[in-house]
């Protein structure tokens, strides 16, 4: 079997590209500019030698048709775009440009074609908004409060509109939050592990958040590279939401990362306004009971879990 992942340096890339050479695919990944990419998260995971890669615009269709060709996969990953909620907001055109356009350049190539390609498109929970404390379904409308889940929502309804009207194996897992170690430092979750790491070594800096009381499901970024796998491997096509279903506060995600180095937050920490975002959703989580009952998966890490093994990876440098 082969693969490709769009998107393969990314978090999600990097762990299901492990995952797929660990089940016997031949896996390439592509990146917008491979040759200048280091590839970082492939080499902490110690399997960039053990993938082929190659460079892809999604956004460019011709570059989509070459790699297609070039690749000629059974399976098609599609985790590429610009992925932080709070940058769609300060590069709102190139948000919509590489998840909205990239996403239908991706099925437009695959059905002109016209090989069987299995096609998983990363969707987020974004898309959904502010559900007033109420868990997310795959019957829960989406109403997006910022440019990324605007993008998000148009690609979901993309992959839908060739999967029923072109007969395409095409599918969205609508992922809620995710962590690991191989998350940027622009993520939020990142930013606390770090901080409460080095304030524990010793350093004198205050961690600047925005707000902190908004609630979301927070997952294990490995876990759920496996659900995507699962999604191909079905019958039909359907899509899935993909979630712990339980919500926790930003702050008990400061609490339990300060708590590990017995720390208080509430000594080191400052809340910044120039950080809150123009809308935001106060409670994010989902209600993972068709994949648990059609896909058989369920996660298994909680957020004590996760914060704990992000710290000790940090502290460690270690990645697993």
């Amino acid at each position: 079997m082969k693969a490709l992942i769009c998107g393969v340096s990314g978090q999600d890339g990097a762990y299901l590209a492990r995952l797929l050479l660990e089940k016997g695919y031949e896996v390439f990944g592509s990146s917008r500019d491979a040759q200048t990419c280091s590839f970082s998260n492939l080499v902490k995971l110690g399997i960039k030698d053990k993938i082929s890669i190659g460079s892809l615009a999604i956004n460019d269709f011709r570059s989509v048709l070459q790699i297609l060709d070039q690749v000629q996969p059974d399976e098609i990953y599609n985790l590429a775009g610009q992925s932080s909620v709070g940058l769609s907001f300060e590069q709102p055109v190139e948000t919509l440009e590489s998840i909205s356009i990239g996403t239908l350049n991706l099925l437009e190539a695959v059905r002109f074609t016209g090989r069987k390609v299995r096609v998983y498109n990363a969707g987020s929970s974004e898309c959904f908004g502010d559900t007033g404390g109420v868990s997310a379904n795959e019957q829960t409308p989406f109403r997006p409060r910022s440019p990324y889940a605007v993008s998000k929502a148009s690609a979901y309804w993309i992959v839908a509109n060739y999967r029923e009207a072109y007969d395409m194996f095409a599918c969205t897992g609508i992922l809620f939050n995710h962590e690991s170690p191989l998350r940027p430092q622009r993520f939020v979750t990142r930013k606390i592990v770090s901080a409460a790491c080095r304030i524990a070594s010793g350093s004198k800096e205050r961690l600047h958040l925005g707000n902190i009381s908004i609630s979301r499901d927070w997952g294990w970024a490995p876990e759920y590279v496996e659900a995507m796998w699962l999604m191909l491997q079905q019958d039909e096509p359907e899509d899935f939401v993909i979630a712990t279903g339980f919500p926790h506060k930003l702050e008990t995600f400061i609490d339990f990362s300060f708590s590990e180095s017995g720390l208080d937050w509430r000594q080191h920490v400052d809340i910044d306004q120039s950080l809150l975002r123009p809308t935001d959703i106060l409670v994010g989580f989902g209600d993972p009971g068709k994949a648990k009952e059609k896909l058989g998966w369920e996660a298994t890490y909680q957020l004590k879990d996760i914060v704990r093994v992000m710290m000790k990876a940090e502290l460690s440098g270690k990645v697993v």
